[in-house]
């Protein structure tokens, strides 16, 4: 079996915003774990640690792959993967997420000084 490859990968922070308060991972396990109950997909979850300039904070890189067995067209699977990153966003309190594609990243925003700055 094989299909044509494509990838999406979500890279989510779990620290609220600017609080300093950071979400434990199990509960946004829990929140994937019923997305894809609902969607009927897979997808791999694995902690990470986000370093910046002055800060850092836990997070997760959330993986789909086209898989074979269940192959899925790019359309829908980069549709799938934003959406997910939207509610993950949402859900983890975070001002901004992004979502890298093999042709593209994506950055999803909350914080209206950068989508201010982006709009020009």
């Amino acid at each position: 079996m094989k299909v044509k490859t494509f990838t999406a990968t979500i890279y989510v922070g779990l620290k609220h915003g600017y609080s300093g308060e950071e979400l434990p991972t199990q509960p946004v396990i829990d929140y994937i774990q019923k997305w894809v109950d609902d969607l009927g997909m897979c997808v791999t979850v694995t902690p990470t640690n986000y370093i910046y300039s002055k800060g850092h904070e836990s997070g997760l890189i959330v993986g789909f792959i086209n898989y074979p067995r269940f192959p899925c067209d790019e359309f829908k699977m980069k549709n799938n993967a934003l959406d997910l990153a939207s509610g993950l966003m949402q859900f983890c309190k975070q001002m901004r997420v992004s979502v890298v594609f093999p042709d593209e990243t994506i950055m999803l925003s909350n914080d209206p000084e950068i989508d201010k700055n982006t709009a020009k």
